[in-house]
């Protein structure tokens, strides 16, 4: 085994500076909370910190990032799940509302 090797399959230094990324988004979350800002200009702000910092969770903490084939598993199933509840939306309607032929 190379040094290259043995230094890619250690993953310390990866790990910690995923680390490091991590916190310095939650500074950003923050800062952001306590700016003098309208309430959707922080939810958009909040919500993209809090999608980077999904994406680098995902990615880095559960390997998705090292395996591809995991990674499209992860996406499939997780674009299934949300049709699958949009399928159910129209029914939701229908119980809150009633039939509209009914009335």
């Amino acid at each position: 085994m190379t040094t290259a090797e043995t230094h890619k399959s250690s993953g310390m230094g990866k790990d910690l500076a995923i680390y490091l990324c991590m916190l310095v988004l939650a500074g950003i979350q923050f800062v952001i909370a306590f700016q003098n800002i309208s309430a959707q200009q922080m939810l958009e702000r909040m919500l993209i910190v809090a999608i980077l910092e999904a994406g680098l969770a995902l990615l880095f903490f559960m390997h998705l990032a090292d395996n591809r084939g995991l990674r499209w598993f992860v996406i499939i199933f997780t674009v299934a799940v949300i049709l699958g509840m949009q399928y159910g939306w129209t029914d939701s309607f229908r119980i809150a509302n009633g039939v509209t032929w009914a009335k």
